[in-house]
């Protein structure tokens, strides 16, 4: 019997459907369809089973940065593996590429972010944030400063306690949330939902009163951190109103609140800079959280990045001799370690940040044409983290029946011509690669255009009226 050419492809189709357990996973769909199987990569683009390319304009998941293929990087990994692939970092030993991208973030860092705890992704890093400011609190003699205040909208990671973190409220759906007491809210700064008739400023003065005086609600002395996305991604691209984080922090220190800066997704070139926080946003947090784009997903890699003030304390000898217990197996691996060096060495050389700023301006503009297409309700994002938001009324920004899964339809188009973009509900986000070039934007927006008239005319045949 001949083969087919795709038999192996179909026979880790049916693998995969019988065994991986796929995170965020839509069953009701996926035990019938099964999944697309990816089997190379090269730059900008994918390659599936049957050898059809396709523009990645997801960039893995918000984190392939410096694009695929990238042989140096493999080769960096395996020297390192061959040279010495793993010790732990627990107690008193390192690895070279421990130490030496330590060195570098710390030099990246704005302030006095000179110290860098290692995890594995940025679950594990948010989760270690909140462990080391509940430890901080602790040695300085304050143990009622306890609770986290997120947002609406927020995303801080999949660990019981992260996703407990978490504002979206469509990933809380079956699942219990932990630490009750311990997490509170305030609103997502979402500009295009903000009260009829309430202006950029007013909103802004809103939001920072809500936020003072859910402070004052709970007692200062008992509020530990605010963590909050530059940029909230996940949630749907939100991008505050000018000098949002800036009135925020200077909340957080007049109240002696730590201010966390989730930057998993916004720092390493998403947003034209190494660290979005003080180059964007024009502030210093007292932590900061990253991954992805931290080794562009070569190898999992999280950072926990903290001020010389809150290392001093967090390190000062405990006098019953107690050490401090955290921690993980593959903290520091020496291996993800030296991906993310070279990871860094290459968007230097390369200048991807000042690529992301000459073209990020261009991308932003040919998004932003799509505006008056049917279903376009808002085109909102900075450089190479946008959004597109679907809605029924232009007027009223109603949102279609979620159960026409509008997102998905047109991810659905998008993937049909040739391209990948993520749907979330009813948006549809763009976070490609930071290589991509200026007849990629153009491909990426001008299919992400064609698809959404698609879907709209589908829409009318279908009986649904949009206005």
């Amino acid at each position: 019997m001949t083969a087919r050419p795709n038999d192996d492809v179909d026979t880790i189709r049916q693998q995969d459907l019988r065994h991986h357990f796929h995170p965020f996973t839509d069953f009701s769909t996926f035990k019938e369809a099964g999944s697309m199987v990816f089997t190379g990569a090269e730059g900008a683009y994918l390659t599936d089973g049957e050898g059809r390319r396709y523009l990645d304009g997801i960039g893995g998941l918000w984190c392939v940065n410096i694009g695929y293929g990238r042989d140096e990087m493999a080769e960096a990994m395996a020297a390192q593996a061959r040279r010495m692939v793993y010790y732990s970092s627990f107690g008193h030993h390192t690895s070279v590429p421990a130490a030496q991208l330590a060195a570098k973030l710390a030099e990246l860092a704005p302030g006095t972010l000179n110290h860098v705890f290692y995890g594995s992704g940025g679950s594990m890093a948010n989760d270690t944030a909140v462990r080391m400011i509940h430890f901080y609190f602790n040695r300085l003699g304050r143990p009622a400063k306890k609770k986290i205040i997120t947002r609406h909208d927020g995303y801080h990671g999949s660990t019981y306690l992260t996703m407990s973190m978490t504002g979206v409220a469509f990933d809380h759906i079956g699942f219990d949330l932990v630490a009750e007491g311990l997490i509170h809210r305030v609103s997502s700064p979402n500009t295009y939902r903000r009260p009829e008739g309430m202006t950029e400023a007013e909103f802004l003065e809103a939001l920072v009163d809500e936020f003072r005086g859910k402070i004052e609600e709970l007692g200062p002395e008992n509020v530990a951190a605010f963590f909050a996305e530059p940029i909230q991604g996940a949630g749907g691209v939100i991008v505050p109103p000018p000098g949002y984080h800036g009135r925020m922090a200077a909340v957080c220190r007049d109240h002696g609140v730590l201010y966390v800066a989730d930057e998993v997704v916004t720092a390493f070139g998403r947003l034209g800079h190494f660290f979005a926080s003080e180059s964007v946003f024009g502030m210093v947090p007292d932590m900061i959280t990253t991954a992805k784009g931290l080794s562009s997903a070569y190898a999992p890699l999280a950072a926990t990045i903290l001020t010389d003030e809150i290392y001093d304390v967090l390190s000062e000898p405990q006098a019953e001799g107690a050490m401090f217990t955290h921690g993980f197996t593959y903290s520091g691996h020496p291996v993800c370690c030296a991906a993310g060096l070279k990871n860094i060495e290459i968007m230097e050389r390369e200048d991807l940040c000042g690529h992301v700023r000459d073209l990020g301006p261009y991308f932003e503009t040919r998004l932003a044409g799509l505006a008056d297409l049917p279903l376009v309700g808002d085109v909102r994002g900075s450089h190479f983290m946008l959004c597109v938001e679907n809605v029924a009324d232009k007027q009223t920004k109603a949102l279609l029946d979620p159960g026409l899964a509008i997102g998905r339809r047109i991810a659905a188009e998008c993937q049909a011509r040739g391209v990948l973009v993520r749907p979330i509900a009813h948006l549809n986000v763009l976070s490609p690669p930071l290589t991509l070039t200026r007849p990629q934007v153009d491909e990426l927006v001008d299919v992400l255009g064609a698809s959404i008239r698609a879907v709209a005319d589908g829409l009318a045949r279908e009986g649904v009226r949009l206005n």
